[in-house]
């Protein structure tokens, strides 16, 4: 019986992801368009956008290759089993092993190279430049993801999400300077991993600035939508990674009644709604830069991060 309830509580996880990723990038994009006093869209026109992008048929030039084809539906699964690693409403579930924060850096790394590997394929001048700012902009978002990683790692004394968590939770953290330039870092490198504004803005197509879209502008289809719904999961992940990591409190400890478990859910929904509205609140109070000035940008969660990590070399109580 134990096991029937560990295999549905995980599924119940990896379900909850996959339904609530457009509802957050809905919610963020109702809040920007209510800032500037306007309807904007319904919450769940993100479902409507990719059921329309379903029904529609996928079309393909000639000289696409299979990885075209095929990469999508790799960056989905990537994306969505990083999603679900991450503790969203209870920590010590069946696959919390495996919820590392080195093994979901990788998977995401996985999705970002097989999406610059098909922004490349069809040979277009919007693809290739799409996949180099990707890739320049991967050789400093990385490290300094890395260097988050490393600086909490040191502080709990592992990489596990669930133990982290868990930690944070505990008397023994206090106030660390080093978990505050972690956690700014963190936020740096998924406004630019998720394409947001000051990096990129996906609502328009400039030549100029884009970057993901740039890569994608080739799909249709089944094949955008999977895309665009591993987009949406790739927002949500960092939501639950920065409310995991920083904000852990309510997650609902291993062996939870069920009435631990609602409560858990409940808690998590009251997070990710306050971060989409700060979200949509940064977006609307701040421009989009320069896309020369976004190295500049990732430098500074670079150094963000390695300041981190050298704090905590010094004393373990910084």
């Amino acid at each position: 019986m134990a096991l029937i309830v560990a295999i549905a509580t995980q599924g119940i996880q990896m379900m909850l992801v996959l339904a609530l990723a457009p509802l957050l990038t809905g919610f963020v994009r109702k809040v920007k368009a209510r800032l500037l006093m306007r309807q904007g869209p319904p919450l769940l026109q993100p479902y409507r956008d990719l059921l329309r992008l379903v029904r529609k048929e996928v079309v393909l030039a000639d000289n696409s290759s299979w990885l075209f084809r095929t990469a999508p539906y790799l960056i989905f699964a990537a994306t969505w089993v990083a999603a679900s690693l991450v503790p969203t409403f209870a920590t010590g579930l069946m696959f919390s092993w495996s919820a590392d924060l080195i093994a979901i850096t990788a998977l995401l790394g996985s999705a970002r190279f097989f999406l610059a590997l098909a922004g490349m394929d069809i040979g277009t001048s919007f693809g290739g430049i799409g996949s180099s700012r990707e890739a320049t902009f991967a050789t400093l978002a990385e490290p300094a993801m890395m260097m988050m990683v490393f600086s909490v790692a040191l502080i709990a004394g592992s990489t596990q999400l669930s133990t982290f968590s868990s930690f944070m939770v505990s008397p023994d953290v206090g106030l660390r300077v080093s978990l505050a330039l972690a956690l700014v870092a963190l936020i740096i490198v998924a406004i630019a991993e998720n394409a947001r504004i000051p990096v990129d803005n996906p609502a328009t197509h400039l030549e100029l600035t884009m970057v993901h879209e740039a890569m994608v502008l080739e799909y249709s289809g089944r094949h955008l939508a999977v895309i665009e719904l591993a987009a949406h999961l790739k927002l949500l992940l960092y939501a639950s990674l920065i409310a995991c990591l920083f904000i852990p409190w309510g997650l609902a400890k291993p062996g939870a009644t069920a009435g631990d478990l609602a409560i858990g859910g409940a808690t998590y929904f009251s997070k990710l709604a306050a971060l989409g509205l700060l979200l949509g609140i940064f977006e609307t109070a701040i421009a989009k830069m320069r896309v020369f000035r976004v190295a500049e940008f990732l430098g500074i969660a670079l150094m963000l991060g390695l300041l981190a990590t050298l704090l905590l070399f010094v004393s373990r109580s910084l």
